[in-house]
């Protein structure tokens, strides 16, 4: 296998590789953008079809368990079909299953299409980043690493904007019939200028479906847990069952994997020090990147009442910062040490997200705007540096296998510490009310500022409100104690975001994108 990849390696500067990685970049960001299009449109999907609101939620549900599920199998199914045809038939499957939602006119069919769309897109994200390192000798790897990664980000960022335009614009089926012609052009361009690799039928033969059914059981109940905990509470049966079936299943599906020699997926990559500092990294990223992504648009949509195209205009600041700094980040990479931009990028990103701590009930673009800013300088070098550090110096024949790995790393940094948001939110923002009132009984002059409640409005009442002050002051107290609430999210987010300097120092110096490749 490492033969295979090694010779089918050109030297990185033809028109023709650069095509082909381009196309395999294309179809990424559909499919990171699918997932963000559609959350901003679930109220209208649910109207159209007639869904139980309490079953709307499974619409991105479905895709995400599906995405996780083939995230880490990249590696198989690269040595299976090759890079080449994964992507292509990854990027056909991901474009039909798009037509079937579009056309589906029942929740069920919906969700089966799901399914299938997030199989297929979970592994065009992680045969992006193989293909950096396998495509590219190490002078070109940090251009293509910052393309993919700018995608990536970027991806989240104006998925409000192009769901709430095509929404209101046109109809929810548009949010899945836009990845059609890039999808299909993106499959033309790959098959036609990827290079022609032999596939390993092989494969087949030597696959353990016991580990394979493992590994998805552990992932699915892991992720179904983390939806439900927040909600139904993590001490509840039906969420502490979902976990110890992830606990049994992960552990024997992790001791049959370490004996084998030809496993579902190669474990053995967490063996290497710097593969395992840039997953812990990336798992970090995670957290942030997600949770920042996802607090957004709750304080924008629930306390601000602005609609999906508002909230994305205001998030746009984060990808054009991320777009002015990919320059000057690649240009840093080819010379510097990754472990020390990891831990600026890093530094920096908890900067950011502890500046968004700090929000009161009447904070918008303005106040939103440098903590954009700042996050959006940090995320090319919380993204580039520590995928060097995991991938840059593993054999050819390891980078599938590590990829998925890593990027599995993120997804589930993700999902928990969306968990972990939502948890804080649903749990702080009662108690957090019972303080401000307390607080505006006892005439705080500084709860009664944040809250925005005139002073004249709490004078002269020693110790309780008539029951117009009362009501007139409920839901300003709510909307206040959701802010604290969503504050406190942030400052757990940054906090959690900066924990990741502490592993940073563990990590071997690779080498810069200028010297040798060490394949």
């Amino acid at each position: 296998m490492s033969e295979r990849l090694q010779a089918a390696r050109p030297d990185g500067t033809s028109a023709t590789v650069w095509l082909g990685f381009l196309a395999m970049c294309v179809g990424m960001f559909m499919a990171i953008l699918d997932v963000q299009v559609v959350a901003t449109s679930l109220p209208t999907i649910q109207s159209a079809l007639d869904i139980d609101p309490d079953q709307m939620s499974w619409i991105q549900t479905a895709y995400l368990i599906a995405e996780v599920v083939a995230i880490p199998l990249t590696g198989l199914l690269t040595r299976l079909l090759t890079m080449r045809w994964l992507f292509v038939v990854a990027i056909g499957l991901f474009v039909t299953a798009s037509a079937g939602c579009a056309a589906s006119g029942s929740f069920g069919a919906l969700v089966a299409w799901r399914v299938l769309q997030g199989f297929s897109g979970g592994t065009l994200i992680p045969s992006v980043f193989t293909a950096v390192f396998i495509l590219f000798p190490n002078a070109r790897q940090a251009l293509a690493t910052t393309i993919a990664g700018v995608l990536a980000v970027l991806a989240p960022t104006v998925g409000p904007v192009v769901g709430g335009w095509l929404t209101q614009t046109y109809s929810w089926h548009w949010l899945f019939l836009i990845n059609i012609l890039p999808g299909l052009a993106s499959a033309v361009l790959a098959a036609r200028f990827l290079p022609r690799q032999a596939t390993d039928p092989s494969e087949l033969r030597h696959l353990d479906g016991l580990s394979l059914l493992l590994m998805a059981t552990s992932l699915t109940s892991l992720e179904l847990s983390l939806k439900e905990a927040p909600t139904s509470g993590w001490t509840s049966a039906y969420v502490l069952s979902l976990l110890a079936l992830c606990l049994v299943s992960g552990g024997i599906f992790i001791r049959r994997t370490l004996r084998r020699t030809r496993p579902v997926v190669d474990l053995g990559n967490f063996g290497d020090r710097n593969f395992l500092v840039g997953s812990v990294l990336s798992f970090v990223l995670g957290i942030g990147l997600f949770g920042s992504v996802y607090l957004m648009p709750v304080f924008l949509a629930f306390i601000r009442g602005h609609d999906a195209l508002e909230i994305g205009m205001t998030m746009l600041v984060t990808g054009i910062a991320q777009l002015i700094t990919a320059p000057l980040a690649v240009a840093l990479e080819k010379r510097m040490d990754a472990r020390l931009l990891s831990a600026a990028g890093f530094a920096l990103f908890a900067i950011g997200v502890g500046m968004s701590a700090f929000q009161d009930p009447r904070s918008d673009y303005d106040a939103m705007f440098w903590p954009q800013v700042v996050r959006g300088v940090a995320i090319m070098f919380c993204l580039l540096p520590p995928t060097r550090l995991a991938l840059g110096t593993l054999p050819a024949d390891r980078v599938p296998d590590a990829s998925g790995l890593f990027n599995l790393m993120r997804n589930l940094g993700g999902a928990i510490g969306i968990a972990l948001i939502d948890t804080i939110i649903y749990t702080r923002a009662e108690p957090l009310g019972r303080s401000l009132w307390a607080s505006l009984q006892a005439g705080d002059i500084e709860a009664a500022a944040f809250v925005g409640v005139p002073l004249q409005a709490i004078s002269g009442h020693s110790g309780s409100f008539d029951a117009d002050a009362a009501a007139l002051l409920d839901p300003l107290i709510q909307t206040a104690a959701s802010v604290q609430a969503i504050n406190e999210a942030w400052l757990i987010v940054a906090i959690l975001t900066g924990c990741a300097l502490l592993c940073v120092p563990f990590a071997r110096r690779p080498a810069v994108a200028d010297e040798p490749a060490l394949h």
